[in-house]
C-alpha cells in the first residue's frame, strides 16, 4: 500500500495486489476490487483511530481508460518491449524506402511532432489502430485502448547506416484471456488460434503475457509499415487509389 496523494481532507491510497492466477488480466474483476478496498480502508482507519467519512474502491489515480503520465511512467498491466533488426535489402525491396528516410521521418514525426503536441504516451505513428483491432478481435475491453496504446516507437540506423534497429516500448498493455468478452464465440476462436485461450494450467499468467507480446509485435509491424509508406510517399497514393476510389466495387465481392 502506498500513499499517492492527499490534501487537507482527502487521502489517495494505492493497493498493490499479487494474484495467484492473473489470466483474467491485470487485475481481478472490478466488483471484487471495489468490495475489498473499502474493507481494507475501514481496517486502516480503525487501527489508527481516524474518522472515515466514506471510501471508494477507485479514486481515479489508477487512470483506468484515461491517458495519464502515471501509467506511462510506472506501467500498468503488462509492460512490453518489442524490437527487430531490419536489413538493408528488406528496407529497399519490401518496405520500398531507405534507412536515411526512415530514421529522419521517425525523428521528425515521432519525436519532434509528438513533443510539440504535448501528448502523453503518443510517441508513435498509429499504435492504437493495431491495439483496437486486436482488443475487439480477442474480447478485451475496447475502452482500455486509451492507455494500452501508450507506445514509444524508435528507429535508429546500425551497421554503418546499412540497417535499422526498430523498437516499440509499451508500458501499460491491459489484457486478459479469461472472462468477459473472451468467452464470446468469435473472440474465443481468435484466442484459440493465437494459442492463448483460457488460463494456462502449467504457468499461470503466461497466456495473458503472451497475448501482450503478440500485440506489441503487431504494433511494431504496423509502425514499420506506415512509416515506410510515408517515407516512400505511398500513403496518400494508396488512400486515393483504394480508400477514396470512385469505382463501384459493390459487385466485386459477389
Amino acid at each position: 500500500m502506498k500513499v499517492v496523494g492527499f490534501d487537507v481532507r482527502i487521502i489517495l491510497l494505492k493497493f498493490e495486489k499479487h494474484w495467484r492466477s492473473p489470466e483474467n488480466g491485470y487485475r481481478p474483476p472490478l466488483p471484487a476490487e471495489q468490495a475489498t478496498a473499502p474493507l481494507l480502508m475501514g481496517l486502516i482507519f480503525h487501527v489508527f483511530k481516524m474518522s472515515l467519512c466514506y471510501s471508494i474502491g477507485t479514486g481515479n489515480f489508477c487512470s483506468d481508460k484515461k491517458s495519464a503520465a502515471v501509467n506511462w511512467i510506472l506501467g500498468r498491466g503488462k509492460s512490453v518491449v518489442c524490437e527487430a533488426v531490419i536489413k538493408e535489402e528488406v528496407i529497399k525491396e519490401v518496405l520500398k524506402t531507405n534507412v536515411s528516410k526512415l530514421v529522419q521521418l521517425q525523428q521528425n514525426k515521432i519525436f519532434v511532432g509528438t513533443a510539440t503536441a504535448g501528448t502523453v504516451g503518443g510517441y508513435n505513428a498509429h499504435a492504437s489502430n493495431i491495439v483496437s483491432a486486436i482488443f475487439i478481435a480477442t474480447g478485451q475491453d475496447p475502452a482500455q485502448n486509451v492507455e494500452s496504446s501508450h507506445c514509444l516507437t524508435n528507429i535508429v540506423s546500425i551497421n554503418d547506416g546499412k540497417d535499422i534497429h526498430a523498437s516499440v516500448t509499451m508500458p501499460c498493455i491491459e489484457v486478459g484471456t479469461v472472462g468477459g468478452g473472451t468467452q464470446l464465440a468469435s473472440q474465443s476462436a481468435c484466442l484459440n488460434m493465437l494459442g492463448v485461450k483460457g488460463a494456462s494450467q502449467g504457468s499461470p499468467g503466461s497466456n495473458s503475457r503472451r497475448l501482450s507480446t503478440i500485440i506489441a509485435g503487431s504494433v511494431l509491424a504496423g509502425e514499420l509499415s506506415l512509416l515506410s509508406a510515408m517515407a516512400a510517399g505511398d500513403m496518400v497514393k494508396s488512400h486515393m487509389k483504394y480508400n477514396r476510389s470512385s469505382k463501384d466495387i459493390s459487385n466485386a465481392a459477389s
